[in-house]
């Protein structure tokens, strides 16, 4: 099968996207896992635009050994040199250079003449080539440029050594017909088009971005241009893990292979996102938190029978642990039962998942998220009811606080029907609460989640404090409320330790769909 290859321009456009700018450290970290990923070309930056963004073309390009590392420059001489220094030691390596061609860039922009830009191409492309052979043009705002002119500056820059000819729809102003026809008719006007390739670069101000992609390789283009997570300027660029994927279910249609490794796919994103900390939407296809959730009930069904039936490609082909079944007002008892035995209630009764299911569906109507901790909680405190007692119960507790000196909790707890006492400083009132918690009560847990929340307003507003706690895959979550937010925290952090004790003589099948997490907190300064 013919190829397509990757570029990746998450380095360059990407980073013009507000709030994503990085560092050189954070720069080369992403490259290393874009060649991880398998993309052909890393467009590393604009060695011209400033000192800083030379240095880390430089060392992207020194570090990079399987991908092709390029940056981009106007059709200018001292643009093109200072990419040919940056990248001149580098092991793969290109120019990629570009004039606007639209005749409003032109008039207003560039303030030029069509023919003075494309004497400036040529030279841009001539000059490039003296050092590389891997050169490539992009007409900016090509598809609002005239199609004849577009034929003839493409011509020329051919016959001045490019190597790749790129079509930038550079404000997502096209659409997937118009795109079609644009480049079958380049491939048919304009000079040697069978001896380069022809690239699209596609913006997502419409959200066509993907679609026009996918549109020009149909018509012959052999490398798109895109970013992870399609970050860029204003809407952003067409989504890489989106083409990707797009060519990989669909290969049967579209006929084209590729050199990416799918199960990357989701690593790179969630790479992005630390590094930029801008999250993509819940609903984003392929790395989204939601593309292998399901929370209807007929669907949940389904996929409990054949994942196929709602499933077009497994989480596992992109780097996705599991398939995640979303508790909600919407699933059914089939998938409220399954839920229970992967959390490791496989010893239950009817009746007591019958009264859980009619408390999950009450408790689904007032939230807008069910959690896997939720539906732990109303099982397990039928449970805790039907043993009478906790293991542990709090009898006192004083808490000193204030500028000068550690904080200091003193408390009074009954264990397993023995009364122990403990004073311990903290680095907050509740580190040391928890800290007294843990010397009564020698235990290994891991706390995953603190939160607190007023029920009312007011300084007397009662206080109703959450904590996870998660000991060898299993969690459990406690809940307290008081009008003094250190008893409530001491009384959740027991309820979630009096739950996790029942839960350690439950054997957790191997679980088919993960568990929700959520981020480890920390208890410093509270």
């Amino acid at each position: 099968m013919d190829k397509i290859r990757f570029f990746d321009t998450t380095l360059r456009d990407g980073e013009q996207s507000p709030g994503c700018s990085m560092s050189a450290e954070e720069k080369l970290n992403f490259a290393i896992q874009l060649e991880r990923l398998g993309v052909n070309t890393i467009e590393a930056g604009f060695a011209a635009s400033s000192p800083g963004d030379f240095e880390s073309v430089r060392e992207i390009g020194q570090k990079i050994k399987n991908s092709t590392v390029v940056s981009l420059c106007r059709a200018s001489k001292n643009d093109i040199d200072s990419a040919v220094k940056a990248l001149f030691d580098a092991k793969n390596w290109g120019i990629h250079t570009f004039i606007s061609t639209s005749e409003l860039h032109m008039k207003h922009k560039l303030q030029m003449e069509p023919n003075e830009v494309k004497s400036m191409a040529i030279a841009a492309v001539e000059r490039a080539k003296k050092v590389t052979d891997n050169v490539e043009f992009s007409p900016e705002d090509a598809t609002r440029s005239d199609p004849k002119f577009l034929v003839d500056i493409l011509s020329e820059t051919v016959r001045a050594g490019a190597t790749i000819l790129n079509i930038p729809d550079t404000v997502g102003y096209t659409t997937p017909e118009e795109m079609f026809e644009l480049i079958t008719r380049l491939k048919n006007e304009v000079h040697n088009a069978d001896k380069v390739i022809f690239s699209v670069h596609c913006h997502n101000d419409l959200g066509l971005g993907v679609a026009n992609s996918l549109a020009a390789v149909r018509a012959g283009a052999r490398q798109i241009e895109c970013t992870i997570n399609g970050i860029g300027e204003r809407a952003g660029n067409a989504s890489l893990e989106e083409l990707v994927m797009a060519l990989k279910t669909r290969q049967e249609y579209y006929g084209f292979e590729c050199d990416i490794v799918t199960e990357q796919l989701f690593p790179s994103s969630k790479l992005l996102t630390q590094i930029t900390g801008v999250d993509v939407q819940p609903n984003k296809a392929i790395v989204g938190a939601n593309a292998f959730a399901h929370e209807a009930g007929i669907h949940q069904d389904g996929m409990l029978k054949n994942r196929q039936t709602y499933e077009i490609m497994t989480p596992e082909s992109v780097g996705v642990k599991q398939t995640s079944l979303v508790m909600g007002k919407h699933s059914g008892r089939h998938a409220f039962k399954d839920k229970l035995t992967s959390l490791g209630y496989t010893d239950v009764t009817d009746d007591v998942i019958e009264n859980a299911f009619g408390k999950f569906k009450v408790l689904a109507d007032k939230k807008k998220h069910v959690y896997d901790e939720d539906i732990i909680a109303l099982v397990d405190d039928s449970l805790i009811i039907d043993n009478k007692v906790n293991a542990i119960n709090l009898k006192s507790l004083k808490v000193f606080a204030g500028t000068g000196e550690p904080q200091r909790a003193e408390m009074t707890l009954d264990v397993f029907g023995e009364v122990k006492k403990a004073s311990e400083t903290g680095d907050g009132p509740v580190d040391a609460i928890f800290k007294c918690i843990k010397k009564l009560y020698p235990h290994d847990v891991n706390l995953q989640l603190y939160q607190v929340h007023a029920v009312t307003e007011g300084t007397d507003a009662q206080a109703t404090v959450s904590v996870r706690i998660e000991e060898n895959g299993k969690t459990t979550v406690g809940q307290a409320a008081d009008t003094d937010t250190l008893v409530a925290s001491a009384n959740a952090y027991i309820n979630a330790l009096n739950k996790m004790i029942i839960k350690r003589t439950k054997t957790a099948p191997e679980m088919q769909f993960e568990s929700s997490k959520g981020e480890n907190q920390k208890l410093k300064g509270i």
